[in-house]
C-alpha cells in the first residue's frame, strides 16, 4: 500500500520556478550563490513491520515549539486522544500553536507489511523538529512515533533512517477487553478522559499478552502481539 500525500505552506523559491512551452520562453530563474531556499520538502517513508497491529493514519508534524511528549511524563490529553482511540486532530492542533510550520496526515489506517510515503512542505528554518504518531489500535493506548526530531538542518539529498518503537502513554490500564480495545480485534471504547493507569507515565510499551498467553479477560490473540521496533521511517530531504 503506497500513498503519496502532499501539503504545501509557505513560497517556492526561485530554483523551484522553471520555464516550459516555446523557444521564446524565458530562461529559469536560477538561486543565487549565498541565498538560503525559503522552503524545504520532506518526504517521510513509514513502513509498519508488525504481524497484527494497524497503526491509525499516521500524523506528521513539523514545529519549532515543545515536544509532544517525553519519556517519564505524563501525557497530555491531545496525546492521549491518540493513543487510546486513534485520533491525530487535536495533536495536530496543539503542535500548530506551538511554532507549527506544517502538518499532513495519512488517509487510511496502516496495515501490517505496509508502507506510506507522505510529503510536507514548509517555510525553511533551523529549528524544525518533525513529530510522527499513529496508534496501534488493538491495543488499549500503545503509539509510535517520534517527538521533536530535529530535522532543520538537514541538506537537500540528505536522510534520516529511524526505527518506531511502541510507547504506551500511560492512560488506560493494558487490559486488553472487549470494552477498552477500539481496534478491529474487538471494537471497544477509543478514548476516556478517566486514567486507569497507576503511573499514568509515557514508557516503552512491553507488549500485549493476549489470550493465548493466559490472559483470560484479553480479546486479543498471537497475532496481536509485538516486539519492539515497529516500524521503521526514512526521512528524506527532497528539496
Amino acid at each position: 500500500m503506497n500513498n503519496v500525500i502532499k501539503i504545501g505552506l509557505g513560497l517556492l523559491s526561485a530554483s523551484a520556478l522553471v520555464a516550459c512551452g516555446g523557444s521564446n520562453d524565458p530562461e529559469p530563474v536560477q538561486t543565487p550563490p549565498g541565498v538560503p531556499e525559503t522552503s524545504q520538502t520532506l518526504r517521510i517513508t513509514v513502513t509498519n513491520v508488525t504481524a497484527g497491529q494497524p497503526f491509525s493514519p499516521i500524523l506528521v508534524a513539523v514545529n519549532t515549539g515543545a515536544a509532544a511528549w517525553a519519556t517519564g511524563a505524563a501525557a497530555s490529553t491531545d496525546l492521549e486522544r491518540l493513543a487510546e482511540g486513534g485520533k491525530a486532530s487535536a495533536l495536530e492542533t496543539s503542535l500548530a500553536a506551538s511554532g507549527g510550520l506544517g502538518a499532513v496526515n495519512g488517509k487510511a489506517p496502516l496495515v501490517p507489511g505496509a508502507k506510506e510515503v507522505l510529503e510536507v512542505s514548509f517555510n525553511a528554518n533551523a529549528a524544525a523538529k518533525l513529530t510522527l504518531a499513529g496508534m496501534m489500535v488493538n491495543t488499549n493506548d500503545a503509539f509510535i512515533g517520534l517527538a521533536a526530531l530535529p530535522v532543520g538542518a538537514l541538506a537537500v539529498g540528505g536522510q534520516v533512517r529511524q526505527a518506531l518503537y511502541a510507547w504506551d502513554a500511560g492512560t488506560e490500564a493494558n487490559d486488553e477487553t472487549a470494552a477498552t480495545v477500539p481496534g478491529p480485534a474487538a471494537g471497544g471504547e477509543g478514548f476516556n478522559a478517566a486514567r486507569s493507569d497507576e503511573l499514568n507515565l509515557i514508557r516503552r510499551h512491553g507488549g500485549v499478552i493476549s489470550a493465548d498467553d493466559g490472559l483470560a479477560t484479553s480479546v486479543l490473540k498471537s497475532q496481536h502481539r509485538f516486539d519492539n521496533p515497529v516500524g521503521t521511517v526514512l526521512i528524506e530531504r527532497i528539496r
